[in-house]
C-alpha cells in the first residue's frame, strides 16, 4: 500500500503558522523577490504562477493583464496562496483575495511594481510602452494567516 499523504499532519517544529508580520518579516517582504502565487482551476487542480508584489501595510498588493487565467480563476473562487523565498527563508499567505478593476488604480499599482522591481528609468519605460496601455487588475491579499520558515529565534529571525 501507498503513503498516505491526505488528512491531517503534524507540522515540523521548524516551521510556524502566524497571523502577524514581524519586523524581520517585513524587511524580507519589502526585497524585490519574486512570489509565487497559487489559485484554483474550476477542476479544481492548482494553477501556479509567478508574480512582482508589494507589501502595503498588511497586504500584497499584485497586478496582472485582465485575461489571464489567474484572474478568471479569483473571480470564481477567491481562495489564493502566495509563497515568496530565498532558499533559505520563506513566508506563505493564504487567503481570500480581493481584485480592484479601476483603471487608475491598476495602473498606479502596475507603475510602482515596475519601479520597484526594474528601477526608475526601466519601470518608467516599460510602463509607457506596455503596461500603462494594458487593462489590467489588481490583486490585494490580506495578510490573515501565514507559514513561515527561517524567522524564528532559531535563525536569528
Amino acid at each position: 500500500m501507498g503513503s498516505r499523504w491526505y488528512g491531517v499532519c503534524n507540522q515540523p517544529e521548524w516551521t510556524t503558522m502566524q497571523e502577524t508580520l514581524t519586523p524581520a518579516m517585513r524587511a524580507f517582504l519589502d526585497e524585490p523577490r519574486f512570489a509565487v502565487v497559487t489559485t484554483l482551476n474550476r477542476d479544481g487542480s492548482p494553477h501556479m504562477t509567478v508574480l512582482w508584489y508589494d507589501l502595503q501595510g498588511n497586504e500584497i498588493v499584485m497586478n496582472a493583464e485582465r485575461h489571464r487565467q489567474k484572474i478568471a480563476n479569483l473571480r470564481c473562487n477567491p481562495h489564493i496562496g502566495l509563497t515568496v523565498e530565498d532558499a533559505y527563508r520563506y513566508i506563505s499567505v493564504y487567503g481570500m483575495a480581493t481584485l480592484v478593476d479601476d483603471p487608475p488604480t491598476t495602473k498606479a499599482d502596475i507603475y510602482r511594481l515596475a519601479i520597484r522591481y526594474c528601477g526608475p528609468v526601466e519601470g518608467q519605460r516599460l510602463f509607457a510602452t506596455e503596461y500603462g496601455h494594458e487593462q489590467r487588475i489588481t490583486i490585494r491579499l490580506p495578510i490573515q494567516r501565514m507559514h513561515t520558515l527561517g524567522f524564528g529565534p532559531e535563525r536569528g529571525g
